[in-house]
């Protein structure tokens, strides 16, 4: 146990890239972005520090920890004012920013699709969902979830698959730009 409390114990690896991903498009919705926020503002301080960060992201990963060089990283792509710590507006322009679609995008998308993908069957299923959504305290009904999921089911198999999920992700950030923009996304 390490006796330091800044010092995470490192063990597994592959964190750093499930942690850099979005949360959820759900987070576009202000309440529901903050709601995630005070999930990991654990201590109700008004900022995500590296060992609240570290309790979140271990409970998502169902790892027994995240190595702290990992965190750190984490830590220096969102803390852009460099105190140390994560705040809402830190949080919130993580989370709203659309997806690259560069292959650092696509490998983004895979992390997060890997991260609601709990058993690693390439399929996102209902009780996955449900799951993922409560660790990051969104509250939300089984029903709810599958309602989501029948929305972007293309193949009618109940579950949500890698490319329903990319195409999901990309066809919101198209409809985010152009909001932004003011002008209407172009269908596919």
């Amino acid at each position: 146990m390490a006796t330091d409390p800044n010092q995470i114990p490192t063990s597994q690896s592959d964190a750093d890239q499930i942690a850099k991903q979005k949360p959820s498009v759900l987070l576009e919705d202000d309440d529901e972005l903050r709601k995630v926020f005070e999930r990991f503002d654990a201590n109700g301080d008004g900022k995500i520090s590296i060992t609240e960060l570290d309790a979140v992201l271990t409970s998502l990963t169902l790892k027994s920890a995240i190595p702290l060089e990992e965190l750190r990283s984490v830590m220096d792509d969102l803390d852009s004012d460099k105190d140390g710590y994560i705040n809402i507006e830190e949080f919130a322009a993580f989370c709203k920013k659309p997806m690259a679609s560069d292959e650092a995008g696509a490998a983004e998308l895979r992390d997060a699709f890997d991260l609601y993908d709990q058993d690693r069957n390439g399929l996102i299923s209902q009780s996955e969902l449900h799951l993922v959504l409560n660790r990051l305290g969104i509250s939300c009904s089984k029903e709810d979830c599958q309602k989501m999921i029948n929305s972007v089911d293309s193949d009618g198999d109940g579950n949500v698959n890698f490319e329903e999920f990319r195409k999901m992700m990309t066809d919101n950030s198209k409809s985010k730009a152009a909001k932004q923009n003011g002008t209407a996304a172009a269908a596919p």
